[in-house]
């Protein structure tokens, strides 16, 4: 990741300082048992998953199988200078239909040792740079109500509500609403038929 890997007009080009020493690439197969583990660290929380109980590398496997096979909804993984992975981000198939190839779901997930350090914005906003060239005009993010933080930072880069769904998370304690945010990342869109 360097300077020229972030677009100029970027909210979160100041954090360049901390990230020059770490790489984004796509994800191998000997990745899933570090992107579970970064998974798990956020289930107790609440926030950021609708996953109750930690998950195994095996019941992951369908899934990331299903994005290293389609190479229009990667799997990316950020690590350090040695070469660790501290956050993992992915494009996922918003609904199954073919018509819906256009948008994307984005989900971002960062090591708890690697939090508030400006590694999720950077991540976010390479991601929404690689979009376009994945075909993807629209990246929508589901996030939880409660989950403030992400909130906000998603509406940093650009992102507005285009949803609000109440209570339709039983989160064992809890019921909490998801909110669905939304940006554009393409410009030329064609306009329906008449």
């Amino acid at each position: 990741m360097t300077a020229s890997d972030f677009s100029s007009t970027s909210p979160f080009t100041t954090v360049l300082e901390r990230l020059l020493d770490h790489d984004v690439r796509l994800a191998r197969p000997d990745d899933l048992p570090a992107i579970t583990a970064i998974y798990n660290q956020n289930i107790a929380s609440k926030r950021a998953t609708a996953d109750l109980l930690p998950v195994t590398v095996a019941q992951r496997q369908a899934w990331f199988d299903a994005h290293y096979d389609n190479p229009k909804r990667p799997i990316y993984v950020l690590c350090n200078e040695a070469g660790k992975i501290v956050a993992w981000g992915s494009f996922s198939d918003l609904y199954a239909r073919p018509a819906y190839h256009i948008s994307s779901e984005i989900s971002v997930y960062i090591h708890e040792d690697a939090q508030k350090r400006g590694l999720g914005a950077a991540l976010v906003d390479w991601m929404l740079q690689q979009a376009p060239s994945l075909g993807i005009h629209h990246v929508v993010a589901l996030i939880f109500a409660h989950n403030t933080p992400s909130i906000k930072l998603f509406n940093k880069l650009g992102f507005c509500q285009w949803g609000h769904m109440p209570s339709v998370c039983d989160m064992d304690g809890f019921y909490a609403d998801v909110v669905m945010l939304g940006r554009s990342v393409f410009t030329d869109i064609m306009q329906p038929s008449a």
